[in-house]
């Protein structure tokens, strides 16, 4: 029975990134390249993918797992010979495989869709998809007879100067006949500037057996970038971040100024949501709907729930419930729960604690490793005190309870509902409900105080 199937070209180094960082795992919008690639290639059902690894092989497999088959490129030896090393695995298989290159995370799904349909539907041995670039250097050129049909593809440092003229480049993705691609492989030789067996030379021998090779030239040029340095890097990820905005918009969100707001192509944002310039919305980050975040505001790998405002704050592996609200200049710190109608005003910060409904902490005030309950009023300048030097210890506190401004909270402390904490207090012993807790020196006043200063300053 004919199959689909996919290699994926990620053995390369990729020098020109000046990188100790392997190519194909430098990131895009919060994914690497090879990822987005895999991605991609996974929604068209594919019955087999096969990624050939080279340099950094075991930091490649692990960033894909299990989603794909594997082969190694001991030697780099060009594209012909990657494509060769996959033989075992794909060799006798009956049907079509998808050949695309790991550095290219722009391409979609859908353009790869439109491909296989294209070869199957002209019966061709093989498709190559093109595009027209507004400027060529660098691609391999697409060479076509007086009737359009496809010769050969030259690369750029074998082109002669007419040929380097030619616009429609190879965007280095094609369609094949399983068996025979690999029957052209063997075939291929290494005469070239390079030393090196071209894939490209595959098109030439098919033609030179009397076999047909189409071209489905698509229309978004974008989706081709190959990215080889720091400046396609950027590149990319700016035409990658133009899309996902627009597709959230498209969604119902508001972004106040799209060019000036980063969002990963992981992050999900609910309609009537409003986003305004340079937030960054990072990882797996899952916005509600009719939230309002605020300008300069950084969200990674957290939960925001529905109608949540955040005040140019920053929220990591974190959630907040319905109607709470942040900022500004505070952090969530990793496991910060915030419930629901949560207040948490300017220069707060929460790490590994949970915050009950309707709970006020209003400013200047670290809560960590604690568990605050509901209707807590929580005073400026107080601090949870839970590092002894050794190791993290827990407050807790009770419903409807008082903490007063400046005072610290020394765990492990409980501290029960309706209780209070008097302002300035160092509490270091549990609290009874209903009971109010001082712990501060009894104030005492010095007479004629002023008298005993050698260097008077003038008394106005």
């Amino acid at each position: 029975m004919s199959s689909r199937n996919t290699i994926i070209l990620a053995a390369g180094k990729g020098t020109r990134m000046k990188s100790k960082l392997y190519k194909v795992l430098h990131r895009v919008c919060g994914k690497t390249m090879v990822d987005h690639v895999l991605t991609q290639v996974e929604s068209t059902n594919m019955d087999r993918i096969v990624t050939i690894v080279g340099y950094g092989a075991d930091d490649v497999r692990k960033q894909l797992g299990d989603r794909t088959q594997y082969a190694m490129q001991k030697e780099q030896l060009g594209t012909g010979h990657a494509v060769l090393q996959t033989e075992p695995l794909l060799g006798d298989v009956d049907g079509v495989t998808l050949i695309v290159s790991g550095d290219t995370p722009l391409f979609r799904a859908e353009t790869l869709q439109k491909l296989f349909d294209y070869h199957e539907a002209k019966g061709d041995v093989g498709t190559i998809l093109t595009s027209i670039a507004p400027n060529p250097t660098g691609y391999g050129r697409i060479i076509r007879n007086d009737i359009g049909l496809v010769e050969k593809i030259v690369e750029q440092k074998d082109a002669t100067s007419e040929e380097q003229a030619v616009k429609e480049i190879n965007t280095g993705v094609y369609v094949f006949d399983n068996k025979a691609l690999f029957n052209a492989l063997h075939q291929v030789k290494n005469d070239n500037a390079q030393g090196e067996y071209y894939l490209t030379d595959v098109i030439e021998i098919l033609k030179a057996a009397g076999q047909r090779v189409g071209a489905y030239r698509m229309s978004d040029f974008s989706e081709s970038m190959g990215v080889n340095d720091r400046k396609a890097l950027a590149t990319a990820t700016k035409v990658m971040q133009r899309r996902i905005n627009e597709e959230h918009m498209a969604n119902g969100v508001t972004f106040i100024d799209p060019d000036h707001t980063y969002v990963d192509v992981d992050v999900k944002i609910g309609a009537d949501t409003i986003i305004e310039p340079n937030v960054q919305l990072k990882g797996h980050t899952v916005i509600g709907e009719d939230c309002m975040i605020g300008a300069n505001s950084e969200i990674r790998n957290s939960v925001i729930h529905d109608g949540v405002t955040i005040t140019s704050s920053f929220i990591e592996d974190s959630d907040m419930a319905d109607g709470s609200d942040i900022g500004p200049m505070s952090h969530l710190r990793p496991d910060a729960h915030i419930g629901e109608n949560v207040h948490l005003g300017n220069f707060v910060e929460i790490k590994k604690a949970t915050i009950g409904a309707r709970t006020k902490v209003g400013h200047l005030t670290y809560v960590g490793n604690a568990q605050l309950g509901t209707d807590i009023n929580v005073g400026c300048g107080v601090v949870f005190v839970n590092y002894d030097g050794v190791g993290k210890h827990e407050s807790i506190v009770g419903d409807h309870s008082f903490i007063g401004s400046n005072s610290n909270l020394v765990a492990p402390l409980n501290v029960a509902d309706h209780s209070f904490i008097a302002a300035g207090s160092t509490i270091t012993k549990d609290v009874a409900r209903h009971d109010m807790a001082i712990a501060r020196e009894r104030q005492t006043n010095k007479p004629d105080y002023w008298s005993k200063l050698p260097h008077k300053p003038e008394d106005k």
